[in-house]
């Protein structure tokens, strides 16, 4: 296994404009569009970044290498994320940072249950806020000494990277969903939608989520949700 501890503190020489040089960043993310996200914020602040689209591809990654910082998306194809982050701090003398993300607010705190160091809401966007929520959670010992610039850019990333995303949720729902199925793709679509800043997008996964939780025929809010891709897929394919 690569010891990224190590690897870290040998190249975490002074950087002013970029204070996570020298650091691994390991981001569980089944969104192209936020993983994008956080490739730009990695690369303006020094970092590297390693992505996995699930557990199991996650858990890949882990079996070879040790990334000093985690960032775990809690609704991924195969799982449920915070059993990952469960796992992650339970881990004996665990240096590795955790941090949870999702589009849902209210998923920070079944992040913070399973034993995440933070939470990242998203859009996760501020370059500012991405740095200072990860200096603050590396253990004293590990943050880079000195002064560093936290510059309050936001980062936009590639649209065609969301409209890999719309795409595959369309692909989803035209596959007949069952309600497991519906409750991955909502979650996905929803974190889509903030990410995008597309309210109409976000309110037509919410109706159908809690037509799916209320146990209410979905064929309608189904149809309402394809018309939106529909929509933005053609209006990105016209760019």
């Amino acid at each position: 296994m690569v010891d990224e501890l190590s690897a870290f503190l040998a190249g975490r020489a002074a950087c002013t404009e970029r204070p996570l040089s020298g650091l691994t960043v390991l981001v569980v993310e089944d969104s192209r569009f936020a993983s994008e996200a956080m490739r730009l914020l990695c690369l303006r602040s020094g970092a590297r970044i390693r992505r996995a689209d699930c557990l199991r591809s996650a858990h890949r990654h882990l079996q070879t290498y040790r990334p000093m910082v985690v960032i775990v998306d809690l609704g991924l194809p195969d799982g449920s994320g915070a059993k990952l982050i469960a796992d992650l701090v339970a881990e004996p003398a665990r240096r590795t940072v955790v941090l949870g993300t999702s589009g849902d607010a209210a998923a920070e705190a079944e992040a913070r249950a399973a034993g995440a160091d933070g939470f990242l809401a998203k859009p996760v966007e501020s370059l500012a806020a991405f740095q200072q929520l990860i200096l603050a959670a590396l253990p004293p010992g590990l943050r880079p000494v000195g002064l560093h610039t936290l510059t309050d850019t936001i980062i936009s990333p590639d649209p065609l990277a969301l409209r890999d995303d719309l795409a595959r949720a369309a692909a989803m729902l035209a596959d007949a969903p069952d309600a497991d199925a519906i409750a991955y793709i909502t979650h996905f679509l929803g974190g889509i939608a903030r990410s995008a800043h597309d309210p109409a997008l976000e309110s037509a996964a919410v109706a159908l989520a809690q037509a799916g939780q209320k146990g209410i025929p979905t064929r309608a809010r189904i149809a309402d949700v394809a018309g939106v891709l529909r929509a933005r897929l053609t209006a990105s394919a016209a760019i």
